[in-house]
């Protein structure tokens, strides 16, 4: 479809994907106040955003009745101001956790987030969220470099800082090409950030330390990650069982976990084969 690139609604034609791709390589400063914000957005424009100088984030957290308790305290007190902005922290690094588990596991999911991360530890992105408000915006806020003839632009709408944001989601928004509208927003964002909690490092450590790009992880973890994965489930069974052994039958443990698996595959399939080498008591477990 044809568009004069004012509207983007992410229709063929119409994404704002394409739109800051096309953009951004002209711009200085790039901001963004967003309600929601996901890694897949930044990993699907992390090239584009290779030559802006300064980066900015700025994120309202989908909060939880505990910590919206904590931040309302603190708002009629002052007192609790550390801990909220410390439930905050902790609110995103959970939320980061979940959308890592939940991501694809490929290049180029990894080569954006260490992008990301290279891009905080330099300096050249800061990352925020602000406690004290459930921010729904959706605001970002382009100025040129000064060789360019305008100032900058402001796109408005319905879109998060996210892949479905982006591209995949049927959005509605709206480029604002005047510069008095740049200073209105760039105005508010500025008050918005100077009260905003600093989750930068939040961020580095949750990936390094929290996820699957962690690149400290040695093959024996990983191994053992695997064996717990594929028998968690056993792992975590009830081992109470019911014995009928004879008096003076000794009740060994690796046997009790035997009788647990077998009642298991029992369940399952109505029947169970108890095979094992000589001398390990498959006659002992049969009895239980």
């Amino acid at each position: 479809m044809h568009n004069d690139l004012t509207f983007f609604t992410n229709e063929p034609g119409a994404t704002l994907l394409d739109r800051f791709n096309k953009t951004l390589k002209h711009v200085q400063f790039f901001d963004v106040l967003v309600g929601y914000f996901r890694t897949s957005g930044f990993y699907n424009l992390y090239e584009a955003l290779e030559g802006v100088e300064k980066i900015r984030i700025l994120v309202g957290l989908n909060i939880d009745r505990q910590t919206y308790e904590i931040i309302e305290t603190c708002r009629s007190q002052n007192e609790l101001y550390f801990e909220s902005h410390k439930n905050t922290r902790d609110n995103f690094s959970r939320a980061l956790v979940n959308e890592m588990d939940n991501s694809e596991d490929n290049h180029e999911v990894e080569i954006g987030v260490k992008r990301f991360m290279e891009f905080l530890s330099s300096g050249k992105m800061e990352i925020k969220a602000y406690p004290s408000a459930n921010i729904h915006a959706k605001v970002y806020i382009s100025r040129f470099t000064p060789d360019q003839l305008d100032y900058g632009r402001v796109i408005t709408g319905s879109s998060n800082f996210s892949e479905s944001g982006l591209s995949d989601n049927y959005e509605f928004n709206v480029e604002l090409k005047n510069s008095a509208d740049v200073e209105f927003a760039l105005k508010k964002f500025e008050a918005l950030w100077r009260d905003a909690v600093d989750i930068s490092q939040e961020y580095v450590e949750t990936i390094n330390c929290n996820t699957w790009l962690n690149d400290s992880i040695s093959p024996y973890e990983i191994y053992l990650k695997f064996l717990y994965e594929y028998l968690k489930e056993d792992l975590n069974m009830d081992e109470e069982v019911e014995s009928y052994l004879p008096q003076g039958f000794m009740e060994l443990k690796y046997q009790k976990q035997a009788v647990v698996s077998a009642r298991k595959i029992l369940d399952a399939h109505n029947g169970v084969f108890l095979a094992d080498v000589v001398g390990l008591g498959k006659t002992y477990i049969s009895a239980f």
